[in-house]
This record gives structure tokens, C-alpha cells and sequence, in this order.
């Protein structure tokens, strides 16, 4: 049996969660276990309810059941508070586009709040489409369920827009509703545990934030590597493409917190100033330059572990002249004093060899290394920061090599961070829950973050959707992309690092 202990105070932490969209996979497979997890670790108190909202005619005991079989397939550890747990769980059946709806959901939160003694905090979660997110926002505001006596927040997945414009229309929509202050724009990445930590590992280590600029590191290199195709998801990805559905949000976040400045202090609002400084930084890209600085693929058939898939083209609702990339790979630069002439090089893909998102810091060779001849091959320092589906750090020192001659040897010297009790390491959604309970927007992206990042994608996008792609599909599934990217970095006398580094 274990025992929970409340650590924090109830008015921190007391509040109603509304999930939109309750029925749907992203509720069953992470926000459940998350809340659940929050909940036995003492972060939520008895204070809270959870409302789960949905077009389908549910009882409360019907998400009650379901929530408990979420918690079993998700194969974390149940305890005996489990039937209490449940009693916080109340559904509604919601039509997202009736006034009459929003009206009966603001009875239900009135009336848990005074089950539960909740002193009228609120918390939205819009776990469905992002059409609806503009008119849920609306309701919310003109049914009165949003209010002055608690705080209000609003949660929302990704893709937030599909272009600039979408994304100002959007946001001017919630605005209307909630201030930017109440606002949690999701990115998952911004969850995991090693992204959080390129923060402390830049700024909590003297070994290394002296050295973190131009003077000497040579290049960065991010890649994010899938070995899964689309899946069930042709529909919406033959739409979107992977610099939309992974560059844009994902892959830029690591590049601004790589590239940012030390900030003032670790608040909010000086560290979300210093990344969207470092976006502000992104030289723009013109649609002429575009293959200079980006390579775009598209997978074909090939063989994934030793098992033959098909190529995109041939997934399940993907048009079958479709010039939708599933690959990107780039060379970022930032126009600032502390990076100048340092290239950010950057991939994602899918159907790739390995499931990997890696980064890896390449620092400059010394001006007369001793042991290196001038036809050696010099291998330069390398630090590592694994994302997934490791997590930990990699220094790549060069040592003596075990035998008589005066030659080195690259030694790697390894802190892997999932050797610790992985049981009690959060989830990214367990941790964006709980930092967004506590009201604390660090991991969560500002509308300047999200504007900055549309802004330099849809130059490379719209040259894209302009010119079809003659060579689609251009990489074998199971291999890691185009042989186009490899150039990219060739040219400046670089390689990608494998990812066995």
C-alpha cells in the first residue's frame, strides 16, 4: 500500500480540469495516467475534479471505467487510492458548437467546485482539432465560464495554425477569450526531461558555458529520426509535411534553447526573452536560397528492422503523386555576436534507420594539436545531449590508445540519465500538467515564439509547395534520408555523427 503526501498548498493547487475531446487517444493514452501519477505523488490534494467533455452520450461511470482502463494498459503502478481517485471524474456530453452545451458544462464545474471546496480555478484542456479552438475559446468566455475569482487557463495542442496567417487568426480568436498570461501553447519536447536540461547543462556547468559559442564549437547538429511511417495519420500528414509538423515547432524550441542567451534570472518571462531572441537571430532564408540551406525526401519501400514497408506513396489515404516531404534537413544560421559563422544543421524524418532524437555539440580543434600529423584523422571533442529514446550525456575526450604508439583514441564517458529509477522520472505530459497547475509558462511557447518560427518556416514551405519535387520519393525506408543531406554538411566540411556516437 502506498501512501500519498499533499505537498502543496491547496489553493496552489486545487482546480478543475475540463479536457475537450475526452474520448479521443491523447486523453486515454497520456493525460489520465498523467493526472493519475499527479495525483498519487501528492500534487494534486482531494481538491480537484476532472471534466471530461465529448460529443459521445457518456455517464459518468462510463469515463470513470474508462480512465481506469487507461491506467491498466499504461501499465503504471496502481494503488489502493485508485476508487477515490475515480470519484473526481464527471463527463458531459458537449456539442462544441452550442451555446446550450457550454451553459450545461458551466452548471457541472459549479457544482464540483463546491463538491470538491474548489476556489474556482480552471483549467481548459482542448485535446481535439484545431478548428475548434478558436470557437471553444469564444464560448468559454461568453458563457461565463471563465471567471474572476480563481485563475483561468488554457491549454492547447499543436499545430497551432498551419502557416503565419492562420496562426495570427487563431491566436487573435483566443485573445479575445484569454489573456496571453492564461495561455499554455504545448510542445511536448518541451516536456522531456534532457530538453529541460540543456538549460542546466549550459548554465549550471563552468566546463561549459564558457565555451558555448563561435570561438569554439564548430557546428550543431540536431536530428530527430523516426523508423515509423504515417501510420493512420496520411490524412492529416499528406497536409502538413514533416518542416511543418516537426521543424516548425519541435526542432526550432531546441535550437532556441541551445542558441540563446544566459538569461537575467530563470523566470518565465527572461527565459522565453532570450529564445525569442535567438529566433529573431534566424538569418531569413529567400525562396532562391532554399536548396542552398534545405534538403527535403520522401521515403519510398524499403526494409525497417528486417521488415518490408511500403513507401509513402502507397500509405493509407496519401495521394499517390503526393509532394508532401516526410524528410528535412537544414543548415540554420544566427546572425548574432555568440554564433556567427557557426552552422545549426538539422534533421527529422521518417521511416528512418533508428528512433533517435540526438544533438550533438561538435567543438573546434586546437590550433597545433600535438598528437595529430597532418595526415591523421583528428576527431574532434563532442558533447552529446541524448533526448530519446535514451536519455543522458555523452563527452567524446580523445585518450591515449592502449598500446606503444604516441596516437590517441576517442574515449566516451557516459551519463545516462534512464539507468536512475525510471519509474519516477515524469512523462512530458505529467510535467506540462503539473507545471501548468502550478501557473508556470517556462515550458510552454509564447505567441512570439510561435509567430518567429512560422515566419522563417513558411519561406521554405511556400518555395516548396510552389516547385513539385521530381526526384519523391528519394530515400529507401530504413536508411537515414536523402544522400542530398549528407552534401549539405560535406560542402562545409562537416558529416552528420552517427547516431551510435
Amino acid at each position: 500500500m502506498k501512501v500519498r503526501i499533499t505537498l502543496t498548498s491547496k489553493n496552489q493547487t486545487s482546480c478543475t480540469i475540463v479536457i475537450f475531446g475526452a474520448t479521443g487517444d491523447l486523453a486515454k493514452r497520456k493525460l489520465f495516467p498523467s493526472i493519475y501519477n499527479l495525483y498519487t505523488k501528492g500534487e494534486l490534494g482531494e481538491h480537484f475534479a476532472v471534466i471530461g467533455a465529448a460529443r459521445r452520450e457518456w455517464s459518468h461511470e462510463t469515463l470513470r471505467e474508462k480512465v481506469e482502463d487507461s491506467l491498466k494498459e499504461s501499465k503504471i503502478q496502481v494503488n489502493d487510492d485508485l476508487d477515490d481517485f475515480l470519484t473526481h471524474f464527471h463527463y458531459i456530453s458537449l456539442n462544441v458548437t452550442s451555446k446550450e452545451s457550454y451553459q450545461n458544462l458551466h452548471s457541472l464545474i459549479t457544482e464540483v467546485e463546491g463538491k470538491f471546496s474548489i476556489p474556482g480555478n480552471r483549467m481548459f484542456y482542448l485535446a481535439m482539432a484545431p478548428q475548434f479552438f478558436g470557437t471553444i475559446a469564444s464560448y468559454l468566455k461568453s458563457e461565463g465560464l471563465t471567471n474572476e475569482t480563481g485563475w483561468n487557463r488554457l491549454m492547447i495542442e499543436k499545430p497551432f495554425g498551419h502557416d503565419l496567417p492562420s496562426a495570427k487568426k487563431l491566436n487573435n480568436e483566443i485573445r479575445e477569450a484569454f489573456r496571453e498570461d492564461e495561455i499554455y501553447r504545448i510542445d511536448h519536447y518541451l516536456g522531456k526531461e534532457m530538453v529541460q536540461n540543456i538549460e542546466v547543462i549550459r548554465f549550471a556547468n563552468a566546463i561549459f558555458e564558457p565555451l558555448w559559442s563561435n570561438r569554439y564549437i564548430s557546428n550543431v547538429q540536431i536530428t530527430s529520426s523516426e523508423t515509423l511511417g504515417v501510420e493512420e495519420r496520411g490524412g492529416y500528414y499528406d497536409k502538413s509535411g514533416a518542416l511543418r509538423d516537426m521543424v516548425q515547432n519541435h526542432i526550432l524550441q531546441m535550437v532556441a534553447l541551445l542558441a540563446m542567451e544566459p538569461p537575467i534570472r530563470l523566470s518565465t518571462d527572461e527565459i522565453r526573452s532570450e529564445k525569442i531572441k535567438a529566433l529573431r537571430a534566424l538569418r531569413p532564408i529567400s525562396g532562391d536560397q532554399i536548396d542552398q540551406y534545405f534538403v527535403r525526401g520522401q521515403y519510398g519501400p524499403g526494409a525497417v528492422k528486417n521488415q518490408e514497408v511500403p513507401g509513402y506513396r502507397s500509405e493509407p489515404n496519401v495521394d499517390a503523386e503526393s509532394n508532401t516531404e516526410t524528410f528535412v534537413a537544414g543548415k540554420l544560421l544566427i546572425d548574432n555576436f555568440r554564433w556567427a559563422g557557426v552552422p545549426f544543421y538539422i534533421r527529422t524524418g521518417k521511416r528512418m534507420a533508428e528512433k533517435s532524437t540526438k544533438i550533438v555539440i561538435q567543438f573546434k580543434d586546437m590550433p597545433m594539436n600535438l598528437y595529430y600529423k597532418s595526415n591523421d584523422e583528428v576527431h574532434p571533442n563532442l558533447l552529446i545531449i541524448h533526448i530519446q529514446p535514451e536519455e543522458g550525456i555523452s563527452i567524446v575526450l580523445n585518450g591515449e590508445k592502449l598500446d606503444y604508439s604516441p596516437q590517441t583514441t576517442p574515449v566516451k564517458l557516459d551519463y545516462a540519465h534512464n539507468s536512475t529509477d525510471k519509474l519516477n522520472t515524469p512523462e512530458a505530459y505529467e510535467k506540462l500538467l503539473h507545471d501548468a497547475i502550478k501557473g508556470d509558462a517556462t515550458n510552454f511557447t509564447h505567441w512570439d515564439e510561435v509567430a518567429l518560427s512560422w515566419k522563417y518556416v513558411d519561406e521554405i514551405d511556400n518555395a516548396w509547395q510552389q516547385k513539385k519535387a521530381t526526384q519523391f520519393p528519394n530515400y529507401e525506408a530504413g536508411s537515414m534520408g536523402p544522400k542530398e543531406s549528407d552534401h549539405l554538411l560535406a560542402q562545409d566540411g562537416f558529416h552528420w555523427w552517427s547516431l551510435d556516437e
